[in-house]
C-alpha cells in the first residue's frame, strides 16, 4: 500500500480488501456494527476511539476478496 495507513497499520479491526483491478484499500472491521466508523477510512488515520492494537491472535494481515467499489 503507497499511502501511510497512519493507526489502522496496527489495528486488529482493520483488514485488507483488494479489487479485482489490483487496488487495495484498508476495511475497518468496526464499521460493520458501529455506524461511527466509516468502512473505508481517509488515510493517514491519525486518531480513533475505535483502535485496538492488534495482537498475534488477530490474524495480522488478513486479506478479504471483494470488491470494495461494490460496498461503498
Amino acid at each position: 500500500m503507497s499511502v501511510d495507513p497512519g493507526l489502522c497499520a496496527g489495528c486488529a479491526h482493520q483488514r485488507i480488501v483488494r479489487s479485482r483491478r489490483g487496488s487495495a484499500f484498508l476495511l475497518c472491521g468496526l464499521s460493520r456494527t458501529d455506524p461511527r466508523y466509516p468502512r473505508y477510512p481517509r488515510l493517514p488515520v491519525l486518531a480513533c476511539d475505535g483502535f485496538r492494537p492488534r495482537t498475534r491472535s488477530d490474524g495480522a494481515d488478513q486479506h478479504e476478496d471483494t470488491n470494495p467499489e461494490e460496498h461503498a
